[in-house]
């Protein structure tokens, strides 16, 4: 596996190359054009890149307008702030009325690191699944966030991409299979499921990998649609192996590992489960990869979690 560039980075590279093509794509900023590394887009197309500043309701609002108005509109803010202070904008302007608004957030998850709580978005996944009309995707790698960004624009319905910071693996082949609501299987395996989503598919694989060192063969799926979540994808891999962990940077409340759950639930499958993500305490503070470390979402962490399971 290759270190590629932070997926932010290649949104903002998408997103340009799409802009360029299409008059009508427009990109609004709550005064994160830095932080989203499009003051280069910003530098060459100022009159589709509008600043609306710290104000992410209006964000969100003036964003539903527009594309009530015909246009391809990208809302993009701090994943933290986006999807809390303007949750109710969210609800009613985009998804309600049902306007294709693209909503990005960035620097997600524990992305902020040391900045603390108030900064860490460990609630997106659990509130925007619980509204109706509203996709969510959270790439992997460059790849996935390439193809993401593609779909987005060409996408009908509401929907909501997530974005951490740092440099990602290239986890995919260029000529791999994306599409929105359909997981992707990077390893094949019979004893052991990993389903993770987001930054944490790369600690994921590399657990997959150490494991199969050992003897233990291990899926490894990309989930990088919760909503709609890939149901067949979920069944196959519970069918075919021995015992399920989702991983996610996000709650272990109301995120992937509940979504999977209630599937496996409703469907009376019984197999060895863990959900994998930020406990439900007062979250330490630290870089990314250290708090990754501190809850065991790390090959590490993993490693260990999937042999207590297996054993058990």
């Amino acid at each position: 596996m290759q270190l590629g560039k932070a997926n932010l980075e290649v949104f903002a590279e998408t997103l340009l190359e799409l802009a360029r093509q299409d008059r009508d794509l427009l990109v609004l900023t709550s005064d994160s054009r830095g932080s989203a590394r499009l003051g280069h887009f910003g530098e060459l197309l100022p009159q589709q890149l509008i600043e609306i500043g710290i104000a992410e309701q209006n964000l969100v609002g003036i964003a539903a307008g527009l594309a009530s108005a015909g246009k391809k509109v990208f809302a993009v803010s701090p994943a933290c702030f986006l999807t809390a202070r303007a949750l109710e904008q969210i609800k009613n302007d985009v998804a309600y009325a049902d306007y294709p608004v693209k909503l990005v957030g960035i620097s997600a998850g524990v992305s902020y690191g040391a900045l603390g709580s108030t900064h860490h978005s460990l609630h997106d996944f659990a509130v925007l699944r619980a509204i109706n009309n509203i996709d969510i995707v959270a790439p992997a790698d460059n790849f996935e966030t390439r193809e993401a960004v593609w779909a987005a624009a060409r996408h009908s319905r509401p929907i909501y991409l997530r974005f951490g910071k740092r440099p990602m693996f290239d986890l995919h082949s260029p000529d791999a299979d994306f599409r929105i609501g359909k997981g992707s299987t990077l390893r094949e395996g019979t004893d052991l499921t990993f389903l993770a989503t987001g930054e944490t598919v790369y600690p994921a694989l590399s657990a997959g990998l150490e494991l199969e060192d050992r003897g233990i063969s291990c899926r490894v799926i990309s989930m990088h649609t919760l909503k709609p979540l890939d149901v067949e994808c979920l069944l196959n891999a519970a069918g075919a192996t021995h015992g399920l962990i989702t991983v996610e940077e996000h709650s272990i409340n109301g995120g992937l590992g509940e979504a999977c759950a209630a599937v496996l639930a409703q469907k009376r499958i019984s197999l060895p489960f863990r959900i994998v993500g930020i406990p439900d305490e007062a979250t330490v503070n630290g870089s990314q990869l250290e708090i990754f470390n501190h809850y065991g979402i790390s090959t590490k962490g993993l490693v260990e979690t999937a042999l207590q399971i297996l054993s058990s």
